[in-house]
Order: structure tokens, then sequence, then C-alpha cells
């Protein structure tokens, strides 16, 4: 019996009621070591610290190929390999494609959180795996729905639940036997391509022109291809971010900001953009945005400030893959970076002159600061002396204190019931 106790999420956030696995990845072991499946034809897709590959290894398989979306569940799979001794080629790490998949016979799934990354990986085992495969996914029962079923029934013949153990599920689907000959074969099935949508974002502030651009978003990514409020709410503050900018470096005081709100037809009285002017400079500027997601945030503030040159970084592979769409798609490309790593990991301390910041809260299914903290801890290495982190985040969320402490002095922008965003000036 491998001991599953072992195992740490570590570089992700640990704590006392987080832990590296769950009854699902055992019952999907089970699975496997039952199947009586060579360890090279067999794919695992969504393993989150390496529950499932390692303990198939400690069984003795060889040659397992895994995909994990998020870079800090990759690094856990590793520290966890090397740290209990396992053999580091027993398995491969690769991208959801056909490297993955080619010559599966048993596809072993830790259900994804949406319905499109479950399309996305069922398209890609029905694709790419050999015609006999068995994709065997496993997730909570109360995280599942029946919509999972309809979901993996568009790509096999044949899905069936399992009963449930230890308030965990498996569904077993399996594809339609081999076509017989055809004189000429049919024509190959198309790769998806990204969901996309066009979104305007219109201000009337003093100087600020209405953006338009195309977010595109694959399977993984989270909220797709809308914007989700949290994005919404940092996009509607930029008029007060952008103005310090125009200004080339000068503090824009409150009677400067007072015409400029009236001439916007607002009221200066209004919880909001009084004195929240940023003092950086346009020139060169050297932005992150934190966590990129779809690339919303670095797609809005590089049409608006056509000198910055801008870094958007995200742990989910998902996410960097839509991003570097959404980049393309609005003719970014020479102006934006897109990267796959964890908090920013493989940037230089006191690089960047501003950062955004739209940090999660949760982590899986579980509702957890830890995520946003370590994100704002980042923010803090990556930004230099005097420079700025915006950050928005639920509002019932202690962050502004964690900004205050770790950044530096921070100042309300904009408050709705759900969300708030915060201007935060680095201390030397």
């Amino acid at each position: 019996m491998y001991d599953y106790s072992r195992l740490r999420r570590f570089p992700d956030v640990e704590a006392p009621n987080l832990q590296a696995w769950d009854a699902t990845d055992e019952l999907l072991v089970d699975w496997a070591r039952t199947a009586g499946i060579a360890g090279e034809c067999i794919a695992v897709i969504g393993d989150e610290y390496g529950a499932i590959t390692l303990a198939l290894t400690d069984a003795g398989l060889r040659g397992i190929r895994v995909h994990q979306d998020l870079v800090t569940g990759r690094r856990a799979l590793a520290n966890n390999a090397r740290a209990l001794g396992s053999d580091p080629d027993a398995f491969t790490s690769h991208e959801l494609d056909e490297t993955l998949l080619r010559g599966a016979q048993l596809v072993l799934v830790q259900l994804p959180k949406s319905l499109a990354a479950l399309d996305e990986i069922a398209d890609a085992v029905a694709r790419w795996a050999t015609p006999e495969v068995v994709l065997v996914a496993g997730g909570r029962v109360k995280h599942m729905t029946l919509t999972q079923n309809d979901v993996l029934a568009r790509h096999f013949m044949s899905v069936h639940p399992q009963r449930a153990t230890r308030k965990s599920r498996l569904l077993v689907a399996a594809s339609p036997p081999s076509p017989p000959s055809q004189p000429a074969p049919p024509a190959e099935k198309p790769l998806p391509v990204p969901e996309t949508t066009t979104h305007v974002v219109s201000h009337t502030a003093d100087g600020f022109s209405p953006v338009e651009f195309t977010l595109c978003a694959y399977g993984g990514a989270f909220a797709g291809s809308k914007l989700d409020i949290g994005t919404r709410a940092l996009l509607d503050a930029m008029p007060a971010l952008s103005a310090g900018y125009r200004a080339q470096g000068s503090t824009v005081g409150r009677s400067q900001l007072r015409k400029n709100e009236a001439a916007a037809g607002q009221n200066a009285s209004n919880d909001g953009v009084n004195d929240q002017i940023s003092g950086v400079a346009n020139e060169g500027m050297r932005v992150i945005d934190l966590g990129c997601g779809t690339g919303a945030l670095a797609v809005a503030f590089a049409l608006q400030h056509p000198t910055a040159a801008i870094v958007a970084t995200d742990r989910s592979a998902a996410a960097v893959r839509s991003a570097r769409a959404t980049v393309s798609a609005n003719g970014l490309d020479d102006r934006i970076t897109v990267t796959l790593d964890d908090a920013g990991s493989e940037l230089p301390d006191g690089g960047a002159d501003l950062v955004l910041l739209n940090p999660p809260f949760h982590l899986g299914a579980s509702v957890h600061e830890g995520a946003g903290r370590r994100l704002i801890e980042a923010a803090a290495r990556l930004v230099r002396p005097g420079g700025e982190v915006w950050t928005v985040f639920n509002s019932h969320l202690d962050h502004r204190r964690a900004l205050t402490r770790v950044v530096g002095p921070t100042e309300q922008v904009s408050r709705t019931p759900k969300f708030t965003v915060t201007r935060s000036t680095r201390h030397a």
C-alpha cells in the first residue's frame, strides 16, 4: 500500500487543512493497478501534486506520461519524486498534445473544474489515443454533475458511472470499435480553436480612450473568453492609473483630479479615485501582469500605453496558451511576453515599475487566502522601490493589510460590494 501521507504540495500553499492527495487519486491508482496495462500505455491528466503518477511508479510501472496544467503541480511532482527517491525516468511530463496520448490505452483523469476543460481533454484523448482506449475520470461527488457525463458522451460511445466510494466517484468512458476500412478516409477532425469574444471598455475620464480588444480562451482557462468581474473592476479603475502615466511621473493633485472628474461629469466626492494617481513615469515603463489569466489586463494596458513593455505570467498552461492567443489576436506580440511560471519566480527582483494583480482566492475547490498572499509577496519582490502594485480582490478579504505590510503604503482606489481595487507603493 502506497503511503500518500508522505506527499507534499510544495511549492504550492501548504496548510494543515490542505493535503496533496484525495480518495479520487487512490481510486484511479487502484483502477490502473488492476487493469494490467503497461506503464508506457498509461497517460495521467490532472495529477495535482503527483499522487497518481508516483503511486503507479512505486508499483513498478514505467514510461507513464503525465500532464499537469499548473506549473506548481509540475514542480511538486518533481520535488516529491526527488524527496521520496522515485525513479526520475519512470515518467515524463507533457503538454496536452499528441505526445502525451499517442499509443495510450488507459487515460486517468482528475476531473477539472470546468466543462470546457473536460471537453478539451476528452477531445484530445479521442483524437490521439488508441481506438481501444479507456478513459477513467474521477472526482469528489459533491463537485460532480450529470453534465460531465454528457461531455464525455460527445467523444465516447459508452460512459458508465461507477459506485461512489469514500465520497469520490469514477466515470469510465470507452471509444467505439474501430470503423471498417473505407475507400477514402474521412477528413481529419480539425483541432479545437480558442473561444473568442470582443470587449469594449469605455470610460468618460479625461484623456482616456475606449479600449476594444479580443479575448481568447482555451478550455481550461478561468472565465473563458468573458471578463471576470474582478478583472472588470480593475479595468474600470484604469483611468486613475493612466492619468499619472500621462503626467510623465508627476503626482497629480486633488484639484487637478477634481477638474478631470468634473469634465467627465463625475461627482468628485465619490468613494473612488481622489488622490489615487500613479507617479510612475510612462517612458519605457516595465509592467508585469502577475497571474494574467487570458491576458485581459495586459492587453488593455498595452493598448492604452504604447511605450510600455509588458510581461504577462501565469502558473496555468491553459491560461498561458490563451493569453498568447489573446496577445496575437490584438497584434501585440512585439509588446507583450507571456510566460508559464509560478508567481513570477523566474523574473528578476525589482525589475518592474508596475505590477497588475488579480489574485485567486481558491486553491482547487477550497477557498483559501494563501494563493493570493503568495502573489502579493511575489509582487513585492518584483516591483522596484517607488514602483506600484495595483490589486483587485474580493472585498471581504484582508488583502489590504497584507499589501501594506509586504509592499508598502496602500490606498483604496475603488470599491464595490464584491471587489476592492488598491494602489500600493513599494517602500525602499
